[in-house]
């Protein structure tokens, strides 16, 4: 009996061994594909729910609206246009708003709501 107990041991401790390998390689590929970042449910919740998605990346990464204006060069009126929906923004402009929270321009394209 205890040679059956022992081989179920080491049985369990290589399938172990085999999930943590595993679990490293997704999380490998997990990084290659979201550049690093993993993106919490409440930001993916908050633009699946029809938020403007400047003001969710700009509010998830903890700046101010007068901060990301300045380092994207536009004025925090503009920014607070843009976020509250009655601007749209140029193309420029929202490259800049992109590089000032560190995300792709793509990330501002709104989620279709159903």
């Amino acid at each position: 009996m205890s040679n059956v107990v022992a081989e179920l041991e080491r049985r369990l401790e290589e399938a172990e061994d085999e999930n943590d390998a595993l679990q490293l390689r997704l999380a490998k590929i997990e990084d290659a594909l979201f550049d690093g970042e993993r993106v919490p449910a409440r930001v993916v919740d908050r633009l699946a729910g029809g938020e403007n998605p400047v003001r969710v990346w700009r509010e998830h990464r903890g700046l101010a609206l007068g901060e990301v204006a300045r380092r994207a060069g536009i004025s925090a009126a503009m920014l607070s246009e843009i976020e509250a929906g009655k601007k749209e923004g140029s193309i420029r402009m929202l490259a800049a708003l992109a590089r000032a929270l560190g995300v792709d321009t793509e990330d501002f394209i709104r989620w279709p709501q159903d």
